[in-house]
């Protein structure tokens, strides 16, 4: 792919596929019980969410259908890129490859947000507009960002829906998930809120899925120092157990939104003949 800014371009191949063939049910088991529990997509088509003092119209999110070894584009920030893992492939996005039998193409600049530019690129608008139309994902997972956290809430819609729109136009046979804004630091800071309170809403209304780790409490003060390195080097970047684990929290969500492949009936036996 073309990657921005002359960034190189990463790609995971899985690693255990049959791995993932094997384990696929058990996980889906278990997040099928977290998607009962939590279901940001449950909301009936043609319904209105209230943020604040807007009505938000809701399309009710369709099942994903993947091929078995599916191409999925993992496009975000640091936490995408791989930062504070002792090596950027051991980082959530490459971790889900070897959890699924996927190929990710993994697309995540340092400092990015929907406003912000970041450290080795630019916004995410002007990322999006960058990508290589050939790439052809079967999915596109979109992270974050917490980076956006301070400009502040005036543009940030309007800059979302800017991007979303260049990306389905992009891609427009890839399904799009957009998985929100992971707490950095606990409690959730006010403005990392409204960002996955915003983000929700704008996905709503396109009738795409919306993972919420804040909603699903993938970060709490249980795991914190076990998912996070507050250290120097790791500046409150996911450790590399923290993206092992949070390929794993995003694998699970995935399986469980994701409809089960048609199974072939076996043919009936042959009638005994006496």
């Amino acid at each position: 792919m073309t990657y921005p800014q002359r960034v190189p371009s990463r790609i995971a191949l899985p690693r255990r596929r049959a791995a993932w063939a094997v384990s696929a049910v058990a996980i889906a088991a278990v997040a099928v019980v977290l998607a009962v529990a939590w279901r940001p997509w449950a909301a009936p088509a043609g319904t209105a969410a209230a943020s604040g003092t807007n009505a938000v119209s809701v399309v009710a999110a369709q099942p994903l259908s993947l091929p078995a070894q599916a191409r999925v584009l993992v496009f975000g920030d640091s936490w995408t890129y791989g930062s504070a893992a002792t090596d950027p492939t051991l980082g959530y996005a490459y971790v889900l490859a070897q959890r699924t039998g996927w190929t990710t193409i993994v697309d995540g600049v340092r400092g990015s947000g929907y406003l912000k530019p970041g450290i080795d690129g630019p916004s995410f608008g002007d990322r999006i507009a960058a990508l290589d139309p050939v790439l052809d994902p079967d999915l596109v997972i979109v992270q974050g960002s917490i980076n956006d956290r301070k400009q502040g809430a005036a543009g940030y819609r309007d800059a979302v829906d800017a991007a979303w729109d260049a990306l389905a136009a992009t891609y427009p046979d890839a399904r799009i998930v957009i998985l929100g804004p992971a707490p950095q630091v606990l409690p959730v800071e006010t403005q990392t809120a409204r960002i996955d309170r915003d983000l929700a809403d704008l996905a709503a209304a396109r009738g795409w899925w919306y993972l919420s780790p804040i909603a699903e409490d993938w970060i709490t003060d249980a795991n914190y120092l076990d998912v996070i390195d507050t250290g120097a080097t790791g500046r409150d970047h996911p450790s590399t157990a923290g993206h092992a684990y949070l390929a794993d929290r995003l694998a699970a969500d995935i399986a469980a939104i994701t409809e089960a492949p048609a199974v072939a009936a076996e043919p009936a036996p042959e009638p005994l003949v006496p």
